[in-house]
C-alpha cells in the first residue's frame, strides 16, 4: 500500500536553480556593489560570503546568532566582518520561501537597488527555484514574546499560519497614523509588499551624511518627505506604502530566526534593533517556540517568514 500521499507529504526546502547576478549602490555607504545569489546545498540557510575579505570572517551565515543592534538597517557581524542592509534581500528570499542560497558579494552592503525588494524578487523569478530533498521545518510559536519600549512594542503570539498587525504613526501628513493587518501567504508578497519602497526625511539627510550614513541615498531609491509633502515625482506605489515598507522590513528581520514562523505579530512602531531583540528572546527561551513541518496540502500554512518593523521619525530608514 502506498502511503505518501497529499495528505501526508510535506514540504520541501527550496533553492534556486542557478546563479544570478546584479549590482547598485550602497544605500549607506554610497559603494558600487555586485553580489550573486547561488543556490546552495539543503540545510545550508542563508549565507554571505564576502568575496573582497580573506579569511574565515568572509562567510556570515544569515542568523540572528550573527546581528547586531542597529536602528537604521539590519547588519551581520563575524570575526569583525561585516554585510549591512540586508532586510530587503532577506524580505525578498524569504517572501519566496528560499531556504538555502549563498550570496557572494564584494562589498559591506547590500545593494539597495529601488529601495524595495521587487528588484530582488525579478533576480529570483529570473534564477527559478527548485525543490530539495529535505523537509521545510518552521518555528511554531508557543507562547507570548515581547519586547517593550516607551513608546514601540514588537509581539509574537500562538496562532495558526502566519499573520501581521502592525501600526505606525508620524507627526506629518504625508504618513500620518497608519495600521494594517495581513495574513501573510506566499502568493500576497510580490503585489503586496514587494515593491514598498524605504523612505526618509530630507531635512535629516545632511545629519546622516555626517554620520557616514546614507551616501548613496537619493530618489532612485528611496522615499523622500520634505515636511508634509512627498518629493519623488511619480508619487507613491501604495497609498500606505509606508507601513507596506515595514511590513517589508520586518519579514527580512523575522528571517533571521532561520525558519518561517507560524504564530501573529503585532508591532507598534517597533524597528530593525527591536525586531533583533525580539527573535533572539523567542529563540533563547525553548519553552516559546518548536520545530514544526508544513504539511503540503496545507495551504492555509505560510511557506515565508514575516512581520513588520516601522521606525518613529528615522531618516532613510531600511
Amino acid at each position: 500500500m502506498k502511503t505518501n500521499t497529499a495528505a501526508n507529504r510535506v514540504l520541501k526546502q527550496k533553492t534556486l536553480k542557478s546563479a544570478i547576478n546584479c549590482s547598485g549602490v550602497g544605500l549607506h555607504s554610497g559603494d558600487n556593489v555586485v553580489m550573486t545569489l547561488h543556490p546552495a546545498e539543503p540545510g545550508t540557510g542563508i549565507i554571505f560570503h564576502r568575496t573582497d575579505v580573506a579569511g574565515k570572517g568572509a562567510v556570515i551565515p544569515a542568523t540572528w546568532e550573527y546581528a547586531i543592534e542597529s536602528p537604521l538597517c539590519t547588519t551581520l557581524v563575524k570575526d569583525d566582518v561585516k554585510i549591512g542592509t540586508i532586510e530587503h534581500l532577506m524580505s525578498a528570499l524569504a517572501g519566496f520561501g528560499i531556504d538555502n542560497c549563498r550570496i557572494d558579494i564584494n562589498a559591506c552592503e547590500v545593494p539597495v537597488m529601488d529601495g524595495s525588494s521587487s528588484p530582488f524578487v525579478f533576480l529570483i523569478e529570473c534564477a527559478g527555484v527548485v525543490e530539495q530533498n529535505a523537509p521545510k521545518r518552521a518555528i511554531r510559536i508557543l507562547k507570548e514574546v515581547r519586547d517593550d519600549e516607551e513608546t514601540r512594542s514588537g509581539i509574537l503570539s500562538p496562532a495558526e499560519g502566519f499573520s501581521v498587525s502592525f501600526e505606525i504613526d508620524f507627526d506629518t501628513q504625508a504618513i500620518g497614523r497608519q495600521e494594517l493587518f495581513m495574513e501573510v501567504r506566499p502568493d500576497h508578497y510580490k503585489q503586496e509588499v514587494s515593491r514598498a519602497r524605504t523612505f526618509g526625511f530630507l531635512h535629516e539627510a545632511d545629519q546622516l551624511r555626517k554620520m557616514g550614513l546614507a551616501r548613496g541615498g537619493s530618489l532612485d531609491n528611496a522615499i523622500v518627505i520634505d515636511g508634509d509633502t512627498v518629493m519623488n515625482e511619480g508619487g507613491l506605489r501604495y497609498g500606505n506604502e509606508f507601513v507596506r515598507h515595514k511590513i517589508l522590513d520586518s519579514i527580512g528581520d523575522l528571517f533571521l530566526a532561520g525558519a518561517p514562523i507560524i504564530g501573529h505579530y503585532h508591532g507598534i512602531k517597533s524597528g530593525h534593533a527591536q525586531t533583533y531583540r525580539l527573535v533572539k528572546q523567542l529563540l533563547s527561551d525553548n519553552s516559546a517556540w518548536e520545530w514544526a513541518t508544513l504539511p503540503a496540502s496545507e495551504s492555509s500554512i505560510p511557506v515565508t517568514s514575516s512581520f513588520i518593523a516601522p521606525e518613529r521619525a528615522v531618516a532613510a530608514s531600511v
